[in-house]
């Protein structure tokens, strides 16, 4: 006789004790298999879709898209042993993708065991193995649907990534999916939301007078929950700026000289080489002349950790909201493969679709905060790290070079500290030779 299972929010590991829904990929009524993904989640490190533990009948969801569940809330409600309807097909085709690693490491807290006759491959934290090994085809295009939009029927859907994006449509009477997406693939970004709701209250909120009354605003006020990345990044942040006694100094630097070579470069390989890339090698190379930029403060123990290898943290502004993804040992690395590695770091930035140990473990930060059109900024240093340097926009200014006046590509670089590690003269030395690197490139690669 059929029972019913209750499909709880597991253990997502690190840590995590909450996520976010970002869409249900079953509803009541539908025949679900062990194994099969039935909710996409966003918990502070990743998006994820969460399999089913159990096989069955969809009874009841116990969420809608946009709310936020904690551990062990009930995520939705299985009759177990529930059988497919009779003369029905649709769940009998032949499988067209098997569970991989890769996809068990977008859920923290999953494990995947050597498939045993009749056990399920992939174990989410807090269940047992089951004895289905049935798997499903995703949706082509993948997760989001990257590259292209999706088409239901007659309707054309586009991507959405983030629950706050949903929500914010949902709220304002519309479904963001309707819109046509301004980001990657027609990836629905929050403006493209702000935009529509902008659009609709013109249409609508008008008075004779042409002015709105002030009940008329505070209805229209909107109330965004701070969920999923945005909310750990507030918390990260407000440590990190009541704990950390920080200084920022800065200073211009002729770039001139570093856009000659990035195109010498180019010109004499055949292939692109990006400012940030460069600017991350003379970074490197300047902090294992100044060691103690790449530390942590252990409160505890009151000591500083002086790391051994260069974590680079390369600020990165996502759909899901500000990220630092990770570039491990790069003072291991050719100019070659820090130039690949922090390209692969931008690419995936257009989706913020980080596995979470690209997240952890960063020793210091680059922010190229000149590609948003800014020239400096006084930044909060990324927690437990002690410093974080700023690159602001290249721009054509005049310059004094050799005693007469010219025309230079300029930028701004600043740096941030933390004033417990070190004082003014060392972070003044490093910025400073990083700042020489800038200026005669060619020279400072030959060397490094």
């Amino acid at each position: 006789m059929a029972g019913t299972e209750r499909f709880l929010l597991p253990d997502l590991g690190e840590g995590l004790t909450e996520a976010t829904i970002v869409s249900w990929l079953v509803q009541p009524g539908d025949i679900v298999a062990v194994d099969q993904p039935v909710v996409e989640v966003e918990s502070a490190k990743s998006i994820a879709e969460l399999p089913s533990p159990y096989a069955g009948r969809v009874d009841e969801l116990h969420a809608a898209v946009g709310d936020t569940v904690k551990k062990d809330d009930p995520l939705v409600t299985i009759a177990v042993g529930a059988a497919t309807p009779a003369g029905s097909d649709e769940h009998d085709e032949p499988s067209m993708e098997t569970p991989s690693p890769e996809a068990a490491e977008l859920v923290p807290g999953t494990a995947l065991r050597p498939d045993a006759a009749g056990a399920s491959g992939a174990v989410l934290v807090g269940y047992g193995v089951s004895e289905s090994t049935r798997t499903f085809a995703r949706p082509a295009g993948g997760r989001f649907g990257r590259g292209r939009r999706q088409h239901t029927g007659t309707t054309t859907r586009s991507p959405v990534v983030s629950p706050i994006v949903r929500k914010l449509a949902h709220d304002n009477g519309f479904d963001a999916t309707q819109l046509s997406g301004s980001g990657p693939g027609s990836l629905v970004m929050r403006e493209d939301v702000e935009r529509e709701i902008a659009a609709r209250h013109g249409a609508t909120s008008h008075t004779g007078v042409g002015e709105a009354r002030s009940g008329d605003a505070r209805a229209s006020d909107q109330r965004i929950p701070i969920t999923g990345v945005r909310k750990i990044v507030a918390e990260h942040l407000t440590h990190s700026r009541q704990t950390i006694p920080d200084a920022t100094i800065w200073l211009d630097v002729d770039a001139t000289e570093l856009v000659r070579a990035k195109e010498r470069l180019a010109e004499s390989t055949g292939e692109r080489y990006s400012v940030t890339a460069l600017v991350a090698r003379f970074v490197v190379a300047g902090l294992r002349r100044f060691p103690v930029l790449n530390s942590s403060v252990d409160e505890t123990a009151g000591e500083i950790v002086q790391h051994s290898a260069v974590n680079l943290g390369l600020a990165a502004q996502t759909g899901r909201g500000l990220m630092v993804p990770v570039v491990r040992d790069a003072q291991a690395m050719t100019l070659n493969q820090l130039r690949d590695a922090v390209a692969a770091v931008v690419e995936h930035a257009k989706t913020g679709d980080y596995p979470p140990s690209a997240l952890t473990g960063g020793t210091f930060t680059l922010n190229n905060y000149g590609s948003l059109g800014v020239d400096g900024s006084s930044p909060i240093i990324n927690h437990p790290e002690v410093a974080m340097l700023g690159l602001g926009r290249l721009m054509e200014r005049p310059w004094v070079v050799k005693g007469e006046l010219a025309v230079r590509t300029v930028t701004t670089l600043s740096l941030v500290f933390d004033h417990r590690v070190c004082d003014g003269d060392v972070a003044s030395r490093f910025i400073t030779y990083v700042a020489g690197c800038i200026q005669e490139p060619l020279l400072a690669l030959t060397e490094l």
